[in-house]
């Protein structure tokens, strides 16, 4: 069997996923603002007993690289780099505003930046539209106003912008954008990603 380890720890939510090929049969995701570090390895050995798999059956760990929290985007790659480094498990890292929605839809995926600006990427059919950067809010609000005139779902957390959204699909995101992405070949060379204002 080929089984996929998800992960996910760049924003306030700590969100495991186990799929078995390209099927979902383990998904976890909760608020674990700043505990992700402390939560994750007992989080993913208690998925992993409740399938009754070891680690050992991992072949694949899907994490989002980021942008997010600072501290954040570093946990689940330092797991996913330090396991890939002792074991033949490989890694794919994918954008962390690409995961909040599916591949196969069209989104903006938001993350609040604080400071009156946010993370913002444009996502159509797994494809971006516009990379993932940070703007003022006052920008992003036009944008989402602008693609939400257009039937594009709005993806992430948009409390602090006093706006509706659609939720999000971390889980789902990590397993459809795999399926897309490739293989990390120099995993040392993997790092999360972090944003400067763009404008």
């Amino acid at each position: 069997m080929f089984y996929k380890l998800l992960l996910d720890t760049s924003d306030q939510y700590l969100s495991i996923g186990v799929a078995e090929e390209n099927k979902l049969i383990y998904e976890k995701s909760f608020e674990a603002w700043q505990r992700q570090s402390e939560l994750l390895v007992p989080e993913i050995v208690l998925a992993l007993n409740s399938l009754k798999i070891t680690l050992k059956d991992i072949k694949e760990i899907v994490i989002g690289k980021g942008p997010g929290s600072y501290t954040g985007v570093r946990i689940a790659m330092t797991f996913a780099k330090t396991l890939s480094t002792v074991t033949d498990i490989k890694i794919k890292a994918i954008s962390s505003l690409a995961i909040l929605g599916r591949a196969d839809e069209n989104f903006v995926s938001l993350i609040n930046a604080r400071s009156k600006r946010s993370y913002i990427a444009i996502y159509s059919q797994g494809n971006c539209l516009l990379k993932d950067q940070i703007l003022p809010n006052e920008k992003v609000l036009e944008i989402i106003k602008e693609y939400h005139e257009k039937g594009f779902k709005i993806y992430g957390n948009t409390t602090y912008l006093n706006i509706p959204n659609d939720g999000q699909k971390i889980i789902e995101g990590l397993l459809t954008f795999a399926n897309i992405t490739k293989v990390e070949e120099d995993i040392l060379s993997l790092k999360p990603i972090y944003l400067k204002d763009t404008l």
